[in-house]
């Protein structure tokens, strides 16, 4: 399959993001969403907070939501978050 990527700018991390895409005379449809999933893990860190028990917490919340979420979409790709994101982004697609 063929990727096609479209920049998009002025939108917040928090914003519900879908895209919708016709390709030629065949109406063939794809639709896209990104998803924005909490970042935050000062509830999880109730023992330690270094860097490493952030990082595995942030795995194990990021895990659990793409787990949970409708299974009707696929994950695309994970964004890198901001530095001082609340929030990481997940690009989903339909699946056919």
């Amino acid at each position: 399959m063929r990727d096609l990527v479209i920049p998009m700018q002025n939108f917040d991390e928090n914003d519900k993001v879908e895209i919708e895409v016709r390709v030629g005379v065949n109406k063939f449809i794809c639709h896209y969403r990104l998803e924005s999933f909490s970042w935050e893990v000062k509830v999880e860190l109730n023992v330690k907070e270094d860097e490493v028990s952030k990082s595995l917490a942030r795995i194990h919340r990021l895990r659990k939501a793409i787990k949970e979420y409708d299974k009707e979409w696929e994950v695309i790709e994970i964004l890198t978050p901001f530095k001082y994101a609340q929030t990481i982004q997940v690009l989903y697609r339909k699946k056919m």
